[in-house]
């Protein structure tokens, strides 16, 4: 009886040893993949509309490209002030293509300005600011 015991014995060590290794290994290997990410590189940090007059097109347009290796989704486009309206697409930009961001300033204001635009996205660095600046005359 005692020898059946012992082999009973032996054989679950053995069998929970295996377990616990296999277990532990493909946790290893689970913790090693890559993971894919997004990541958003501007043409520009600064949009120049340089000297315009009042009235004018207000509308510009800034680039960008998703240098990451998932897709880069734009969640929020949102401005420091309410005189300057950005648009953007709701598709995401798959890896290695452009996507734009469409700012429009309302030019019926004089003077220089210098505001920030702010892109919230699923990229690492998921809040990303860039500025447009210039000057309004009459």
């Amino acid at each position: 009886m005692k020898t059946i015991n012992s082999t009973v014995k032996t054989g679950l060590i053995t069998v929970l040893f295996l377990a616990m290794s296999v277990t532990g290994f493909s946790q290893l290997a689970f913790e090693k993949a890559p993971v894919a990410i997004a990541e958003i590189s501007l043409e520009t940090t600064t949009l120049d509309y340089g000297v315009i007059e009042k009235n004018s097109d207000g509308t510009r347009t800034i680039q960008f490209t998703n240098t990451g290796d998932a897709p880069l989704i734009i969640t929020k486009v949102k401005s420091s002030c309410g005189c300057t309206v950005p648009s953007f697409s709701k598709t995401p930009v798959m890896p290695n293509e452009k996507g734009e961001i469409t700012v429009k300033y309302d030019t019926k204001r004089i003077g220089k300005f210098s505001k920030n635009i702010t892109i919230t996205s699923n990229a690492t660095t998921p809040q990303q600011t860039f500025k447009i600046t210039g000057m309004v005359t009459e």
